[in-house]
């Protein structure tokens, strides 16, 4: 694994020099693109939510798409649009921003229900249907949404379909004094960000997809993804528990956690690391619960403490 935690590295350092002080975040964002999963940055304004996502894709040999998510989008602009060629007289499809390799979803919440619901198909069969004909997108596939838990007006909330399609969901966070500090010498002079050179390859980052799904599980650690995935179905405070879509992703998200380790095995803390991003916005509380300020992160924090850990031996 050594190849792929080289690749890892590599991206890592080439993001830090325009994000300071968040090589955990990073490391989140690598296993999604590893994982060949999809990720949710959630936080309030102007921590680096956008600049983030745009740092990563620019440090990806890939192609890039933006799209502005806004309430009068629509789904064909996202997809796009069969048109009638006048010189040819014939149909032509003309594609959306969807087809690119590495996808910047700028404020989704701020898109219609419908044309949220167009990117389902792309997430998960990482195909487009157009009238009646579906096309594969191009691979490796990744879509980096952002959207802003804090304003709610001119919003509409994920539904809990889309947020399954989630791989992982993150937040920034503040940075340090020291880490602003830094952060203002490295934005004297110039934005780090337009100087950004791609540092990854299309064909590492594939090997390094397949290196992830042969990093070795065994068979104590499997049931305790499984356990871990159960429990939250089984505990009174959560009244829809995580699915097997969210045990699949555990599994996955653990194997490419290893893997950016330089390991060719998961260990339990790395289930214990990724799981609060893989199941937290899995979870439906109670709303009694809700009411009296639980938080499904504390919920979930309460089953890592009483799901036994496998041990050695």
């Amino acid at each position: 694994m050594e190849s792929t935690r080289g690749l890892a590295g590599r991206i890592r350092e080439n993001v830090a020099r325009v994000i300071v002080g968040k090589d955990p975040v990073i490391d989140l964002v690598l296993v999604a693109l590893f994982c060949e999963g999809h990720l949710l940055i959630e936080d309030v304004p102007g921590v680096g939510k956008t600049t983030m996502a745009r740092a990563m894709a620019r440090s990806l040999g890939c192609s890039f798409r933006r799209i502005q998510f806004t309430p009068d989008l629509l789904p064909s602009d996202v997809t796009g649009i069969n048109f009638f060629n006048q010189k040819t007289s014939s149909f032509e499809f003309r594609p959306g921003p969807i087809f690119g390799q590495v996808i910047l979803g700028d404020e989704i919440n701020r898109a219609t229900p419908r044309t949220q619901s167009a990117m389902l198909e792309a997430m998960q069969e990482r195909t487009v249907t157009v009238d009646g004909e579906t096309m594969p997108l191009p691979r490796p596939f990744l879509v980096l949404a952002t959207q802003n838990p804090i304003e709610l007006e001119g919003t509409f909330p994920l539904p809990e379909a889309q947020l399954d399609r989630f791989l992982l969901k993150i937040d920034v966070g503040y940075p340090s004094l020291e880490q602003e500090e830094e952060m203002l010498l490295r934005y004297e002079r110039e934005d780090p960000l337009a100087t950004l050179k791609p540092v990854a390859p299309v064909e590492e980052i594939m090997r390094a997809q397949r290196e992830v799904r042969a990093v070795r599980v065994e068979d104590s650690v499997r049931r305790y993804v499984a356990q871990l995935v159960r429990k939250t179905r089984e505990h009174d405070a959560i009244e829809l528990g995580a699915s097997p879509r969210a045990t699949l992703f555990l599994y996955r998200t653990s194997q490419g956690y290893a893997a950016i380790a330089g390991r060719d095995y998961v260990i339990p803390d790395d289930v214990k690391t990724v799981a609060p991003y893989v199941l937290t916005h899995r979870l439906l509380l109670d709303p009694e619960v809700r009411l009296r300020g639980k938080t499904a992160g504390a919920v979930l924090a309460e089953i890592l403490e009483t799901v036994p850990v496998p041990v050695e031996g």
